[in-house]
């Protein structure tokens, strides 16, 4: 049987607080500089979400940096203190496992921006406000 995605709706409320904690942690070692990384801190890096697998021993943190600049620079920074994060996160949240972290950029926004270009299209916004069948103008 074909396992479901999961999305923020399916998890369970555990998990989603489990993964805002970490986010907070890494947010926190991040904007207070404790990773001595040339990398880390010349940049501002944004901590949007932390997903964590259903058994809780894998954390997918989603970054950004601020503007966007530097991503893949400021990723592979990030990989290469994963054994600190992990250390870290797992210290300040006292589960039974540390979880191992991933760090993945967060394309949302540039979604978010591809979706917001297309609404704004002429053609679009054409058809947005056309009336609705059945609608009669006033």
């Amino acid at each position: 049987m074909a396992r479901t995605p999961q999305t923020p709706e399916t998890r369970s409320v555990r998990l989603l607080k489990v993964g805002e904690q970490a986010r907070h942690i890494l947010s926190e070692l991040l904007l207070r500089q404790e990773v001595h990384d040339e990398v880390l801190s010349a940049h501002t890096v944004s901590v949007t979400e932390v997903r964590m697998s259903p058994d809780l021993r894998l954390a997918t943190a989603f970054v950004k940096p601020l503007l966007g600049t530097d991503e893949a620079e400021v990723l592979k920074a990030l990989r290469t203190h994963t054994a600190y994060f992990q250390k870290e996160v797992a210290g300040r949240l006292k589960l039974k496992y540390a979880p191992k972290m991933r760090f993945q950029a967060d394309e949302s926004f540039d979604e978010a921006g591809r979706i917001d270009a297309l609404l704004n299209d002429p053609r679009v916004r054409r058809d947005l406000g056309a009336a609705e069948p059945g609608e009669t103008d006033a």
